[in-house]
C-alpha cells in the first residue's frame, strides 16, 4: 500500500475512533447532570405529576383549587399555581368566585360535555 494513503487512512481512523469516544463520553455525561437535576428538583417534577394525575382524572375535568391544595400539601399558593401551570393547567373562576383548573389539553372534552349538558 501506498505509504500516502496509508497515513491519510491510519489519520481517517483515529479521527473516527477519537469523535466516538469523545461522543460516548459527553452523551454519558449530558446523561449523569439530567439524572442530577432531576433528582435536585425532584420535588417540582413529582408535584407536576401529582397535579397531572388529579387533573387527567376520568370522571371531572375541573377540580378545586382547593382540592388541589389538600392533596399537594407544602407548597404556597402562588407556588401551587406555578406547578400548575407548568403541569399544563389552565385556570378559571366560577360565578361564585372559586378557582378552578383543567388541563389544557382536556378543553375539547370539558367543551363537549357543557355543549351536551346545556342541550339536555
Amino acid at each position: 500500500m501506498d505509504p500516502m494513503i496509508a497515513g491519510a487512512l491510519s489519520s481517517l481512523i483515529g479521527a473516527l475512533v477519537g469523535g466516538g469516544i469523545s461522543y460516548a463520553l459527553n452523551r454519558q455525561l449530558h446523561a449523569q447532570q439530567l439524572a442530577r437535576l432531576r433528582e435536585q428538583y425532584k420535588t417540582e417534577f413529582m408535584a407536576e405529576d401529582t397535579a397531572r394525575h388529579f387533573l387527567g382524572h376520568k370522571g371531572y375535568t375541573d377540580r378545586s383549587f382547593e382540592v388541589l391544595r389538600k392533596h399537594l400539601g407544602g407548597f404556597d399558593d402562588d407556588e401551587l399555581r406555578r406547578i400548575l401551570v407548568r403541569a399544563g393547567a389552565v385556570r378559571t373562576f366560577r360565578e361564585d368566585g372559586s378557582e378552578w383548573w383543567r388541563l389544557l389539553s382536556r378543553m375539547d372534552e370539558y367543551i363537549g360535555q357543557k355543549s351536551r349538558g346545556a342541550g339536555s
